[in-house]
Order: C-alpha cells, then sequence, then structure tokens
C-alpha cells in the first residue's frame, strides 16, 4: 500500500472506527438523528469544498474515487467525523469548542497531506468556511432531534439537507455517470432556464406547505425518526398523501429538462419506483402500528400519489366573514363561487366568542387560522387548483407580506359586534 493509499484510508477508518466505538446501541430517535448529522455534515462538506475549489483555496492532487472533483473518501470522512462521532459523544461539548478542535486538527494536518491535497496561501477562508457550514448545523440538528427542542430549527436544517441531497448531489452522482450538465442552465436562453427554474419553485409549493402543516400542527417534520405526533388531513394531506415526494418528483423531472439528461430522467423514474414500492409499504405499516384505525380510514380515500378532486375531510369546517365589510363580502362571494366542500361560511358578526377582529377560520382538531391564513384555508375546500393558491398564500414568508397589503389596502382588524353584545 502506497502512502497516498494509506493516508486516504486512514482519513476514512479512523472517524468510523470513533463512531462504531462510541456506537453504544441507542435508542431509535438517537440513531436517527446520527444518521441525520452526518447527511447534514456531507452535503455541508461536500458544499465548502465546492466553494474553496472554484476559489482556488486548495485542489486535490489526486486522479481516482472523485465525486464532484472531491475525494469520497475523504468528504464521508470529515462527514462522519463532525456529524455522528461529535453528536454521539457521551459528554456533550459546547459547539464552538469542537469547531475550535476540528480547525485546530485540520491546520496542524492539511499542511501535512501534501500528497493529498495543495493548499493555496489562503486555504484558511475555506477551512472557516467548512467548519462553519458542517460542524454547527450537523450538531444542532442532531441534538435538537435527540431532545425534541427548536422545531423550526429542525425543519428547516432539514429543508437545506434533503434539498441538498435530492436537488443536488443525486442529480450529480447520476450526470457524472450518464448525460447532461449543469452548464446547460447557464448556456441556454435565459427564457428556458427562467421557465424551468420558475416552474421547480411552483412545484415545491405543496413540499413546503406540507412541511409546514407537519411542523405547526403535527409538531414534527418529514424525518421518519422524527415524525408527527398525530395524523395529518390537512393542506396537502387532504389531496394527496405524499405531497414532498410528488414535489420532488416534479422537480427532478423539470430538472432533467434544464440539464439535458436523460439519465436524471431515469432516476426520477426510479424515484417513483422506490418510493411507490419500497417506502410506502414501509411508511405504512409505521402508520399503521402508530395512528391504528384514523390512518386506516384516511388511507382508503387519500391515495400517495394520485391527486384528489375533492379535499378529505373528517369534519365540516367553518369560515367567519364580516358582513359589514365590503371586501369581507367580497371575499366571501369569491369563496362561494369556487364551490367549497365542508365548508361553512358565515357572518362574523354571529360568532359566539367575544373580540374577533378579522376573518377566521375554524377547522378539524382545534385548527384556526385569522385574517388571510383563515380565507387561504378556506380556499383548500375548493379543489386542487384553489387549495393550491392557498398553500401558497400561506407559506410562512409569503404570508405576512401579503397581510400587510391586505391590511394597507383597507382589509386590516376591525372591531365587530358579537351575538353577545347584540
Amino acid at each position: 500500500m502506497t502512502e497516498t493509499a494509506l493516508l486516504r484510508w486512514l482519513c476514512l477508518a479512523i472517524p468510523i472506527g470513533l463512531a462504531l466505538i462510541l456506537w453504544r446501541r441507542p435508542d431509535r430517535r438517537t440513531a436517527g438523528a446520527a444518521l441525520l448529522s452526518f447527511l447534514t455534515a456531507f452535503v455541508a462538506v461536500g458544499a465548502a469544498n465546492k466553494v474553496a475549489l472554484a476559489a482556488g483555496w486548495w485542489r486535490f492532487t489526486l486522479t481516482d474515487g472523485l465525486f464532484l472533483g472531491i475525494p469520497l473518501d475523504l468528504w464521508l470522512g470529515w462527514a462522519v467525523l463532525w456529524g455522528p462521532v461529535s453528536l454521539l459523544l457521551r459528554r456533550r461539548p459546547p459547539i464552538w469548542a469542537l469547531v475550535l478542535a476540528y480547525g485546530w486538527l485540520d491546520v496542524l494536518l492539511m499542511p501535512r497531506l501534501d500528497s493529498l491535497i495543495q493548499l493555496d496561501p489562503h486555504w484558511l477562508y475555506g477551512e472557516l468556511l467548512a467548519l462553519l457550514l458542517g460542524v454547527p448545523p450537523a450538531l444542532l440538528l442532531g441534538r435538537w432531534t435527540i431532545d425534541q427542542r427548536q422545531l423550526t430549527g429542525r425543519a428547516l436544517l432539514q429543508l437545506f439537507t434533503f434539498t441538498g441531497l435530492a436537488l443536488w448531489l443525486l442529480p450529480s452522482a447520476v450526470m457524472a455517470r450518464g448525460d447532461g450538465s449543469w452548464s446547460h442552465l447557464v448556456d441556454d436562453p435565459l427564457w428556458r432556464s427562467s421557465t424551468v427554474l420558475q416552474l421547480m419553485a411552483l412545484a415545491a409549493v405543496p413540499a413546503l406547505s406540507a412541511m409546514t402543516e407537519f411542523a405547526s400542527r403535527g409538531r414534527g417534520t418529514p424525518y421518519p425518526w422524527d415524525p408527527p405526533s398525530e395524523l395529518i388531513t390537512t393542506g396537502p394531506y387532504a389531496y394527496v398523501a405524499n405531497p414532498m415526494q410528488l414535489s420532488a418528483v416534479l422537480m427532478l423531472a423539470l430538472l432533467s429538462v434544464g440539464t439535458h439528461s436523460w439519465s436524471l430522467v431515469a432516476a426520477t423514474v426510479g424515484a417513483v419506483a422506490f418510493g411507490r414500492f419500497v417506502a410506502d409499504p414501509h411508511e405504512r405499516s409505521d402508520l399503521v402500528s402508530r395512528l391504528g384505525p384514523q390512518w386506516l380510514a384516511y388511507d382508503a380515500e387519500v391515495r400517495p400519489w394520485r391527486v384528489r378532486r375533492t379535499p378529505y375531510a373528517a369534519e365540516p369546517a367553518a369560515l367567519y366573514l364580516s358582513d359589514t365589510c365590503i371586501i369581507c363580502r367580497q371575499t366571501r362571494a369569491l369563496v362561494e363561487c369556487t364551490n367549497p366542500r365542508d365548508l361553512n361560511i358565515r357572518a362574523a358578526e354571529g360568532y359566539t366568542v367575544a373580540g374577533l377582529r378579522r376573518a377566521l377560520y375554524v377547522g378539524p382538531d382545534d385548527l384556526q387560522a385569522s385574517g388571510l391564513a383563515a380565507v387561504a384555508r378556506g380556499l383548500e375546500h375548493s379543489g386542487p387548483g384553489w387549495a393550491y393558491l392557498g398553500w401558497s398564500i400561506r407559506l410562512p414568508v409569503v404570508r405576512p407580506m401579503l397581510q400587510l397589503l391586505v391590511d394597507g389596502m383597507g382589509g386590516g382588524p376591525r372591531q365587530l359586534p358579537t351575538a353577545k353584545e347584540t
């Protein structure tokens, strides 16, 4: 074995050995968190290395075993060390201390690995970028998942991780072995690339709305080891059981058009087959064991990959709009003309609880939404097209901005008489 081969073997074997030593039959959630921390570190290390290579901060002297220009064994070793090894330590050192420790270790070792990597005088910029992108997100996500804390942070970091895996690393791996190139997104006419990217953004709406529904209603995330505590049948789940997978497949298909890759088309078909025949049965078994008859009733009505024409509703909902407000009356007329199902539209003046100042939606399982979000929830009863508009309106960044706009146009809160006052 040559010196270079030995160094490469050690860079992967040592982190894996440490992880195995620390692996003391963890519970299901801890094991899932360790895998999640590895995936997050893997995506982050890859992204940091791509930036460093583009900036010329370092380059690898190897010619074999490369993926995206990075030695895969070194990449895996970094991800295991910064992810599972750091997470499974018996005591939890401060994250800043681990960043300093790994930085000190790299400063000592990397200049001595000249048979693997050649460093630019400014290589420490790349080192700092890799540490900040790799260690804190991987550790925070792993710790938050184990402790079931910081739900919003967990969801956002999972979004970063799985977007990187599905829309960057998977397509890159497929195109490296087949046809197509990322350069087509830059070299093609602007209208074509812009159309592809905009359609991908539109395809992402159901997935983003579903993630929001998981977090806000189920207090969980899409990750199988960190699921919601209850069955979610609202939002996109009223129309299709797998909105996230459906969005991902649509985005992969559009990406295959933008990158001119028939190989990615084949991978997209493979992803559908995997989801349909491997992931779905496993998920169904887990849901039956956790949720029982409630999920079976839902599963009998809502299919994993086929969108319903009408929403699934466990029980009717109500939308309260004022009769004394011009904008509210117009909004009521709009919602009514969409022929909503299982939605009772009532006068806000008749609401039995004092203090109602905005439009109010009251749905199953104590679901409530006010203002523009209430109207968006109402539209979700009117078929997939109107529901898509409702999901788009309720996205976390979009809804507050639109609500400010509506308030400025006269649709803000107002004092209404209630049934008790009349």
